[in-house]
């Protein structure tokens, strides 16, 4: 990937937080790299390189300023924007694919051959996947020394490293001190409340409008699942090792999460996927721009600047709700799939949750009971039914149309089997393709899914009721094939048109 150094000099002379994730500037002078956005005093040209990502600077023998944190800035918005192999590579490596696969499985589920998805990777973003994959191991080491009462042996093995050594080498080259360096450090302060839970920062770009986010969330929660209570949007989550639960918390400058990890390998998949379902990696000051250039959207924009997509956690609940969502209101809808969560198999609720103090503290290893995970209503959240349980709940689960009720089990088989790929990494043409390939399954389902579960930004729903009442509402045409031509205007963000039509309502 092409940087311009004028461009990215003057981007690291002012400070500009909207650039932090999407370049990292190593300084030669001193051997370190850091975000743009750093405080510390501007470096001479001479001494400056800029990288794609902090596992490029990483090769290049700097490590992390420990001042800005580099490592703790958003990621690029274009992993979530590019629907290629390089995005897709960058989505699954988030989400730990890496190191839950290896490399080889990294490159079966894009479907190229490792050599090829190396030399991709390299050209794009100066380092290949493995590489990439340390670099997060490296962040994940740092959280969990600074936050966590853990051994070290215990943090190598739940950051991903395979063994001790490897773990405490990596965090000296990336960080420059050893691991206990980092935890003396950080302290032991204990956190006021003396739960014991991690706690993390979630940066983004800001603006962001975490009103509407916690409202679009909150219409569509399900009991059991989800709830937003008190500012605050609580759920349960499906993750490689284990269950877990998660608290976001949208405040100034960041979201704070909250984390209950069934097995602490989890903490790197738990966090992207809390990203993309806040939507966090976003630009939003690129979306707005685009957006605003429209009379319709112009004084919205200006009133509510930051408005994101809202997305998933899990792809498969989310094409689940959209095939409920047919033809119905989102209240319907809920009411549908809360019947439907009602019989199905609750998810195994584990004795041991591993808890820890955010600011260091010796961590809470007690073992925890399942009525210990709570929502705010005093019952606990768990994950939503996986595909397996779908398929076999009993036709007194759906109560809808025997016809939908087929395309929900269709839907599921085809997931439990592999035959459909719902995850980030998926390729979205394909996926779209294969699901309106499915009986009960059009263009408005695959879209939704494509929106919110694959994350496309750009996707159109010019036939969605509540849509074409929000371009009314805004004096835009609300015939559909109308809709679609003048929607061209917004590319290539039509998902984050959608959102504000229905927010216009």
């Amino acid at each position: 990937m092409e940087l311009d150094f004028e461009r990215c000099y003057r981007a690291v002379d002012s400070r500009d937080q909207r650039f932090d994730g999407w370049f990292y500037t190593g300084v030669t002078s001193t051997g370190i790299y850091c975000r743009p956005s750093c405080p510390a005093t501007t470096p001479k040209r001479q001494n400056v390189r800029f990288f794609p990502s902090a596992a490029a600077a990483q090769g290049a023998g700097l490590r992390a300023c420990r001042r800005c944190r580099p490592d703790a800035a958003p990621g690029s918005p274009q992993w979530d924007v590019r629907a290629d192999v390089v995005g897709r590579a960058m989505r699954l490596i988030a989400d730990g694919v890496v190191d839950r696969e290896g490399v080889p499985g990294l490159a079966a589920r894009i479907g190229y051959t490792e050599r090829h998805l190396h030399r991709m990777l390299r050209a794009e973003v100066g380092a290949g996947p493995l590489a990439l994959a340390r670099a997060q191991r490296a962040q994940t080491a740092r959280i969990l020394v600074e936050t966590t009462g853990l051994g070290m042996a215990e943090i190598a093995f739940a950051a991903g490293f395979g063994s001790v050594r490897q773990f405490n080498d990596t965090v000296r080259e990336v960080y420059g001190v050893p691991p206990t360096e980092l935890r003396q450090a950080r302290g032991q302060r204990r956190a006021p409340d003396g739960a014991g839970t991690i706690t993390l920062r979630l940066a983004y770009r800001p603006p962001l409008h975490a009103t509407a986010l916690l409202d679009f969330l909150a219409l569509r929660a399900l009991p059991g699942v989800e709830e937003v209570r008190d500012g605050t949007y609580r759920r349960g989550l499906r993750l490689p090792h284990g269950a877990g639960e998660v608290a976001l918390t949208p405040v100034d400058g960041h979201v704070s999460a909250t984390l209950r990890l069934a097995d602490m390998r989890d903490l790197s998949p738990a966090v992207a996927r809390c990203r993309r379902l806040l939507d966090l990696d976003a630009d939003p000051v690129a979306v707005d721009a685009t957006l605003a250039g429209d009379p319709a959207f112009a004084a919205a924009v200006a009133a509510e600047p930051g408005v994101r997509l809202p997305r998933s956690v899990d792809g498969f609940e989310m094409a689940v709700r959209a095939v409920v969502g047919q033809q119905v209101s989102v209240s319907a809808a809920r009411t549908t799939l809360t019947r439907l969560l009602t019989y199905a198999a609750a998810e195994p609720t584990p004795t041991t949750l591993v808890d820890h103090e955010v600011d260091g503290a010796i961590g809470d290893r007690t073992p925890r009971q399942p009525h210990d995970r709570q929502g705010g209503d005093g019952h606990a959240l768990r994950a939503f039914p996986s595909a397996e349980e779908v398929a076999g709940l009993p036709d007194s689960a759906f109560r809808m149309p025997a016809r939908r009720r087929e395309t929900i089990r269709t839907l599921a088989r085809a997931v439990a089997d592999g035959e459909l790929d719902l995850a980030p990494g998926g390729d979205r043409e394909e996926t779209v393709r294969r699901l309106v390939a499915l009986p009960g399954i059009g263009a408005w389902t695959a879209g939704y899914v494509a929106m919110r579960a694959l994350g496309d930004p750009d996707v159109l729903l010019p036939t969605d009721l509540a849509v074409r009442r929000g371009a009314a509402a805004l004096g835009l045409p609300d015939d559909p094939t109308t809709l679609a031509a003048y929607a061209d205007r917004w590319r290539p963000w039509r998902s984050y048109a959608v959102i504000r039509l229905w927010r216009a309502l």
